[in-house]
């Protein structure tokens, strides 16, 4: 069996219901984010995921990811792992697109990266390191991590550049799955928050 990735977007902070740039400011969960985590686990741990009892679990340190992934009853076993940590979005940390865009108005964080902080090669970088460890076995792996880490993640586990991360977005505790079909990468899930619907 060729090995998946499950992809969890920690749950929902003050700054990302705001729309604000949350790269390594360490912003906590609100009250909904953690009530979001919790579902999240208790869907991770009942059919069809039952048999990814033995996953190797990793996460991005940063706490809004770091309590989703204890939220959801993974972290007693999961690493936590600086290659998942968000874009750093330097000079536009905190800031909004519509602030961002006053002042620079072509402004594309998937072409352009940010001033001060990472650029795309950076980021591109970081999310080939983690496709390989993904890979790197016959195992499933989850990872909690952060919207724009998680969709470059998913344009390089298929092979394409990272502005493609630009068209599959993604919801705060949101669950993907990264897989194959016909014996090449594809998506198998992506921005499911079934859990979150009640």
């Amino acid at each position: 069996m060729a090995p998946r990735i499950l992809l969890a977007r920690h749950g929902q902070t003050e700054w990302s219901l705001n729309g604000r740039h949350t790269g390594r400011t360490d912003i906590p969960l609100l009250d909904a984010g953690r009530e979001g985590a919790k579902l999240l686990g208790e869907r991770l741990h009942r059919g069809p995921w039952t048999e990814l009892d033995g996953l190797e679990v990793r996460t991005s340190p940063l706490v809004r990811a770091a309590e989703t992934c204890e939220l959801a009853g993974f972290g007693d076993r999961a690493e936590r792992w600086d290659a998942l940590m968000e874009w750093d979005y330097g000079a536009y940390e905190g800031m909004t697109p519509a602030e961002i865009k006053a002042g620079r108005p072509d402004w594309f964080i998937w072409r352009d990266g940010v001033p001060e902080g990472e650029n795309t090669a950076e980021v591109s970088a970081r999310a080939d390191e983690i496709v390989e460890w993904a890979r790197s076995a016959d195992r499933d792996v989850l990872v909690f991590a952060h919207g724009h880490i998680l969709r470059a993640l998913g344009a390089r586990w298929l092979g394409e550049d990272i502005a493609f991360g630009a068209r599959i977005w993604l919801a705060p505790t949101s669950l993907s799955v990264l897989g194959w079909a016909y014996g090449a990468p594809a998506i198998q899930k992506w921005n499911d928050t079934g859990h979150l619907e009640r």
